[in-house]
Formats: structure tokens, sequence, C-alpha cells
């Protein structure tokens, strides 16, 4: 279920899967809430391109660390690349 980055308190997050659409962002959205997943959900600027770069506004998905590696699993069962640091 999304929360509010609030919920969480101090406890770290980790990024799990960052969208560049609308589309792929709703999508992950319903795939970690079919789930039964907490996530929270910020936006920020993110950098594309090889020779001509471009700074776009992304939807960035972060869990604890608990659900990580279900959230990976699941994302990667449904298409969705996880991001890797």
């Amino acid at each position: 279920m999304k929360r509010e980055p609030e919920f969480f308190g101090d406890q770290e997050l980790v990024l799990v899967y960052m969208a560049r659409s609308l589309r792929k962002a709703l999508a992950v959205e319903k795939i970690l809430d079919d789930a039964g997943l907490d996530y929270a959900v910020e936006t920020g600027p993110y950098s594309s391109g090889i020779l001509f770069f471009s700074h776009k506004v992304g939807a960035f998905f972060y869990l604890l660390p608990a659900d990580e590696e279900r959230a990976r699993a699941l994302l990667q069962e449904n298409g969705y690349k996880p991001y890797r640091y």
C-alpha cells in the first residue's frame, strides 16, 4: 500500500524502481498494492541521453529492506527491471 514517507519513521528505505513515465508508475503501484507491500513514492529529477542530455522527472519507489527481495522478484515477473545500485 502506498504510504507517506513519514509512515516509515526513521527506518531506512531502499530504492527498488524508478519509473520514467506515469503509465509505468501506475503499473508498478498496482503490482506492489496487489502484493500487499508498503512502499513510498517520491518524484525527483534524473538525466538521460548519451550525446544530448535531458533532465526529466521520474517516480522513485522505496520499500523496507525486508520487502526488497520480494518486490524485486514481483517486478521482474511482471516485465519491469528493478533498480540496481
